[in-house]
């Protein structure tokens, strides 16, 4: 179980859009289990069972949720791989082992990328014309910027472009402080980060102070803006949905934990 398991999410390319650009056909294995359930783990985690059997993450440990609620979904996961087992269609699953295998392990760095997003947000760098796309960028955005001033009294300023504008200390350590501790939540909130380009739609959305669809239309005002002059971009977009799946798998996490 332990090579079987390793095998199958470390032969796989982080983004299937990519390899099928550069013709890279990633190795899925057949599904070789019948039955998927979970079961208690003990110290409140519920792991995930293949026949009986715990499945292991790529650093051999075992894929085991807090709740019972979200070991539940990444089992579903499981249990939906019909024929071959695909990686590409398991971004819970995925997150899980990120989260056990790194980010428990190493939460510091984790939380220092996230203020790293939070210092050059995409939040504050705002188009100089024309006036359509400023509109667009002020009501996807700027409800994000009132929950941070009115909710923590982190006050940040805008740029134009991208001139970078250094950003008021005590406004970054008021929303570092905002960023989850607990390994689990911390990890959906890296993934939101890295996904978006903001620390900020990202702690807005584990608040609950942000709507999740909101979030990931957000993220893409500037791309919807420039596929609105130029036309769709088929690749863009194929890469876009894959992320989404990601961006909801995330928070999933969030929501069920």
């Amino acid at each position: 179980m332990r090579e079987i398991f390793t095998e199958i999410f470390e032969n796989q390319p982080p983004d299937p859009t990519d390899a099928a650009r550069r013709a890279v056909q990633p190795r899925l294995r057949e599904r070789f289990y019948k039955k998927v359930r979970v079961a208690s783990a003990g110290e409140g985690n519920v792991a995930v069972l293949l026949d009986g059997k715990p499945v292991l993450t790529p650093s051999r440990h075992p894929l085991a949720a807090p709740s019972l609620a979200l070991a539940q979904a990444i089992a579903t996961e499981w249990e939906a791989q019909t024929g071959a087992i695909d990686p590409a269609r398991m971004p819970l699953t995925r997150l899980a082992n990120s989260v056990i295998d790194g980010v428990s392990e190493k939460s510091e760095p984790v939380t220092d990328e996230i203020a790293r997003y939070l210092a050059s947000d995409l939040l504050f760098y705002r188009a100089g014309s024309p006036v359509e796309l400023i509109k667009r960028q002020s009501e996807a955005w700027d409800p994000v910027l009132r929950w941070a001033r009115d909710a923590h009294g982190a006050r940040f300023v805008l740029a134009e472009a991208i001139i970078h504008r250094a950003q008021p200390d005590d406004a970054l350590a008021k929303m570092r402080a905002q960023i989850p501790i607990d390994p689990w939540r911390l990890g959906a909130v890296s993934s939101i980060t890295t996904l978006t380009g903001s620390g900020l739609l990202a702690l807005a959305v584990a608040h609950g102070a942000f709507d999740v669809d909101a979030a990931w239309r957000a993220a893409h005002v500037d791309e919807d803006w420039q596929m609105m002059q130029w036309g769709r971009d088929e690749l863009a977009l194929e890469r876009r949905a894959y992320r989404e799946a990601e961006f909801r798998a995330a928070t999933e996490v969030l929501r069920l934990l």
